[in-house]
């Protein structure tokens, strides 16, 4: 039978094959489901068929042993009442009807075997999913901790790049201020040095700011105080 090769592959379907071509175990483990559910519907209608077959091939079977064994009583009693054509009679409609039991009973006998094997293929199939309701959740649990893993690898990722710019920016300021040094260096090496004797003569080469004062001052004062402040100052100079 057909429907018993497709049941048969679907229990033997690696559903961690499945889940690993998927994009979305969660989502993917949903969708099993729901066709496995799907299938499990097809399973019991076609089990029920199957075990109804059975179940009216026992009764078939039922009617027409007790059809013999009716046949055999009469013939038994045609013969004790000396009536050998009837018992004949009685006797091979029993032959006939023992050909149909024998048909019967093979026909029981398949019935039962697929019944047998239908209803074995849907409890292993509600035991599978029994199995694969109570899993799901725990898959669900690790595809959720995984994207959080993965969010976390990927913030982490971000923090070292911050790192990296952070680093980045402080050996450029240090390298900024390098230049800036070097800069500052460069300048007074190129500055013409200074000559101290030079410097010096200038410094008696300019007028003395007291001596313009005390100019100021006598040439705003009386001729005697001038005369007095000159002869003493012609005096300190000697």
């Amino acid at each position: 039978m057909s429907i018993l090769k497709r049941f048969t592959d679907i229990m033997s379907a690696n559903m961690n094959a499945l889940l690993d071509k998927c994009e979305d175990p969660s989502k993917m483990v949903d969708q099993i489901l729901r066709n496995l559910n799907e299938d499990l519907g097809k399973v019991k209608a076609e089990t029920a068929a199957v075990m109804a077959e059975e179940i009216r091939s026992k009764r078939e079977l039922a009617e027409c042993t007790q059809e013999v064994n009716k046949l055999l009583t009469y013939a038994k009693r045609a013969v004790e009442a000396g009536n050998d054509d009837d018992a004949r009679l009685f006797l091979s409609k029993k032959a006939t009807l023992v050909e149909k039991q024998q048909t019967l009973e093979q026909k029981v006998q398949m019935a039962s075997e697929n019944a047998r094997k239908m209803r074995q293929m849907h409890d292993k199939l509600v035991s599978e999913i029994n199995d694969l309701n109570t899993r799901r959740e725990t898959i669900k649990a690790k595809v959720a901790a995984a994207n959080m893993q993965s969010r976390l690898n990927e913030i982490g990722s971000s923090v070292g790049a911050a790192k990296t710019n952070l680093g980045a920016f402080a050996r450029m300021e240090e390298k900024a201020n390098r230049m800036l040094d070097e800069a500052n260096a460069m300048a007074d090496l190129n500055a013409s040095p200074v000559d101290e004797v030079e410097s010096l003569m200038s410094k008696y080469d300019a007028p003395s700011s007291a001596v313009e004062d005390e100019l100021a001052a006598l040439k705003g004062g009386s001729s005697s105080v001038i005369d007095d402040e000159l002869a003493a100052l012609k005096n300190e100079l000697n």
